[in-house]
C-alpha cells in the first residue's frame, strides 16, 4: 500500500513537474516580476531626479505660477525619488526560493498596488484640478502653479502605473499553466493529474 501511494504521489510530482516544463519555471516567474519592478523603479527615479534638477533650476528663474508650479515639481519629486530608491532596493533584494503560491500572492499583491496607486493617481489630477481652480477664483499664483504641478505629476504616473500593470499582469498570466490543475473547493484541495 505504501507503494502504491508513493508512486501515485511521484507521479504527481513528476507530471506537474513535467506539465510544467511547457512554460517559464516559477522562479522565472517571480524574477520576470522583480526585473519589471526594478526597472519601473528606475524609470520612476530618473523622472524624479529630472524634476527636482529642472525645478530647482526654473523654481530660482521664475515667478508667480510657473515659480510655483517647477517648486511643487521639486517637492513632489523627491517624495517619488525615494519611494524610487525604496522599492528599486527591495525589488533587487536576495530572496529564499519562492514556492508557487509565495510567488502568485506576490505577483497578485503587486498588480493590486498598481491598481489602487492609479486610482490615487486620478485623485492627484482631481486635486490638480481643485487647486488651479481655486487659484484662478482667488487670483492665487502659488495655488495655480500648483495645481498644474499635481496635475502633470498625477498624469505621468497615471500612465506609468497603467503601463507597469499591463506589463505585470503579462507575466501572471504565466502563472496560468501552473495553476489550472489545481482545484480549490470546500471540500478541499485537488489536483488534476493528467497522463
Amino acid at each position: 500500500m505504501k507503494w502504491k501511494v508513493l508512486l501515485l504521489l511521484g507521479g504527481m510530482v513528476s507530471g506537474g513537474y513535467c506539465k510544467g516544463q511547457e512554460s517559464a519555471s516559477i522562479r522565472e516567474i517571480d524574477q520576470d516580476r522583480r526585473v519589471l519592478e526594478s526597472r519601473g523603479m528606475l524609470v520612476l527615479g530618473t523622472w524624479a531626479v529630472g524634476n527636482m534638477v529642472w525645478g530647482g533650476i526654473e523654481a530660482s528663474r521664475q515667478e508667480g505660477k510657473t515659480k510655483a508650479f517647477h517648486q511643487m515639481n521639486l517637492y513632489w519629486n523627491s517624495v517619488n525619488l525615494a519611494i524610487a530608491g525604496l522599492g528599486y532596493f527591495n525589488a533587487k533584494k536576495s530572496r529564499e526560493k519562492a514556492g508557487l503560491w509565495e510567488s502568485l500572492r506576490a505577483q497578485q499583491k503587486t498588480e493590486k498596488i498598481l491598481l489602487v496607486n492609479a486610482a490615487l493617481d486620478l485623485g492627484y489630477m482631481a486635486t490638480g484640478m481643485y487647486l488651479k481652480e481655486r487659484g484662478k477664483r482667488l487670483k492665487n499664483d502659488q495655488l495655480s502653479g500648483f495645481g498644474n504641478s499635481l496635475i502633470l505629476q498625477g498624469a505621468f504616473l497615471m500612465v506609468f502605473d497603467g503601463i507597469l500593470y499591463a506589463l505585470q499582469s503579462k507575466n501572471g498570466k504565466k502563472f496560468e499553466p501552473w495553476v489550472k490543475n489545481v482545484n480549490l473547493s470546500t471540500s478541499g484541495l485537488g489536483l488534476k493529474v493528467r497522463f
